[in-house]
């Protein structure tokens, strides 16, 4: 047995360790907006619901480990005092990790993930359209931890209003878990599905991924690809070039053989669903 003090180890050893021990944990996609009104949309993983009467949901966005510093999302919150919480389940985990991306002050997380922004009927942060159940919330109280980097936040979220897809609700009315489809968080790079258990999702860039926004209007809008295939397409810092798409078809002669657009997405799907993202990528750049 290792046993250890946690005054010991350096904090980002620390934080390793207690999420790799502490999980699944749930996932609070937390929309909220600056005091311009601009949209801000990430993901945080310590959260839960505390209580039901009155409702209220906890999360905690920590300062950065490495330089101390705060996450867009609690100085919204503290400028404007309201959120909404989505549910994230696993139709929507690849564009929810996209928009972790520690994109610039004003960047909108909902257009770099591709995700729909929808009016909350009485909060001002948006909803997120793709989520199977949205809370909008109004903070009633933030709590620190601490001023070190790796300390929390923690944002006290009471529920004024809930929305559910019927799509996930059972006979009865209530949510139906395989329905919901959710996801967790886990340690490093590795999630886990409710009803299926552990995947992994490769972690964002630690520069900038181009977003949804900047894929080409055909992929965007193709009828093969999905909202997570498009979140991985997202996740590159660059495109590849038409040489090396070309070469890349040198290499693969079947590929010569397809010859419509529905075709060349159909196969890009096959390289994503095995995490082969740049073999994907250069199969679509074949007709740009």
């Amino acid at each position: 047995m290792l046993s250890i003090h946690p005054e010991e180890l350096p904090t980002s050893k620390l934080h390793v360790y207690l999420l790799g021990a502490v999980g699944p944990r749930p996932i609070a996609f937390a929309s909220t907006i600056d005091g311009k009104g601009r949209p801000n949309l990430s993901p945080f993983s310590f959260f839960n619901v505390f209580s039901a009467n009155p409702p209220i949901l906890i999360f905690s966005p920590a300062r950065r480990v490495r330089d101390n510093t705060t996450k867009h999302t609690l100085e919204n919150v503290l400028a404007v005092a309201e959120v909404v919480i989505n549910v994230v389940n696993y139709d929507m985990v690849q564009q929810m990790s996209l928009a972790s991306t520690e994109y610039g002050e004003g960047e909108n997380e909902f257009v770099k993930s591709g995700l729909t922004m929808v009016a909350s009927d009485i909060v001002r942060p948006f909803r997120v359209g793709e989520s199977p159940v949205q809370f909008e919330c109004k903070v009633t109280k933030v709590e620190p931890l601490g001023k070190e980097g790796g300390a929390g936040n923690l944002i006290f979220s009471e529920v004024v209003k809930i929305h559910l897809k019927k799509s996930i609700l059972d006979s009865e009315g209530g949510i139906d878990q395989s329905k919901i489809d959710q996801v967790a968080r886990m340690g490093g790079n590795w999630y886990s599905r409710a009803r299926d258990g552990m995947f992994e999702v490769p972690k964002p860039l630690s520069t900038k991924g181009i977003g949804v926004d900047s894929l080409p209007e055909s992929i965007r809008t193709s009828s093969v690809l999905s909202g997570n295939d498009l979140g991985m397409l997202g996740n590159v810092e660059a495109l590849p070039t038409k040489e090396e798409a070309l070469s890349f078809v040198d290499l693969h002669p079947e590929i010569k053989n397809l010859g419509t657009v529905q075709e060349l997405h159909t196969k890009a799907k096959e390289f994503l669903m095995n995490n082969e993202v740049s073999s994907a990528w250069k199969v679509l750049m074949i007709k740009q």
